[in-house]
């Protein structure tokens, strides 16, 4: 019989892991790591996501390997992104979980032309929570649909760009 302490110290090791599975998905997301990105999925797995700006709630939906590996890939429109994940909050059933996480995620692009007096770029800042279930697989929690909740946009001039991120492909 397990007892209170050893079931809180497999809550606890649960939660760092769907915590880790989080920022292993922004590293990827970051990195434009199609394969990583996608392994991070069941293999039915879905990202849901939204349109803006003409819809903020998640519509979109990118649904197995294929399909997620092509998300990662999107995002090398940008010159550059930077996911940060934060205060996750988890309900644990067994070999299933669900969670919300909080994200601020900035898209950065280059200007075409970059005169003395214009910015280096341009920030788009996306402030979003994931709403996630996720299942425990024989690879440890992977995330069978991650719904992403756009709550609003900035855009920010970006003052200095250091040199491109060297990123695969």
């Amino acid at each position: 019989m397990e007892t209170e302490s050893e079931a809180a110290g497999g809550r606890a090791a649960d939660e760092r892991a769907l915590l880790a599975l989080s920022v292993d998905y922004a590293a990827a997301a970051d990195a434009r790591d199609g394969e990583g990105f996608a392994a991070l999925f069941t293999e039915d797995g879905a990202l849901v996501v939204p349109r803006p700006p003409s819809e903020l709630r998640p519509v979109i939906v990118r649904s197995g390997h294929d399909a997620l590996v092509e998300v990662a890939e999107f995002l090398g429109r940008y010159y550059r992104t930077f996911h940060l994940v934060s205060s996750p909050r988890f309900e644990l059933d067994g070999n299933e979980a669900t969670g919300e996480i909080p994200c601020v995620a900035h898209h950065v692009s280059a200007p075409a032309d970059s005169g003395s007096d214009s910015p280096a770029g341009t920030d788009t800042v996306w402030f979003i929570r994931y709403h996630d279930r996720y299942r425990r697989t024989g690879s440890g929690w992977r995330i069978v649909r991650r719904e992403l909740h756009l709550r609003w946009v900035e855009e920010h001039p970006v003052a200095l760009l250091g040199p491109p991120p060297n990123l695969p492909g």
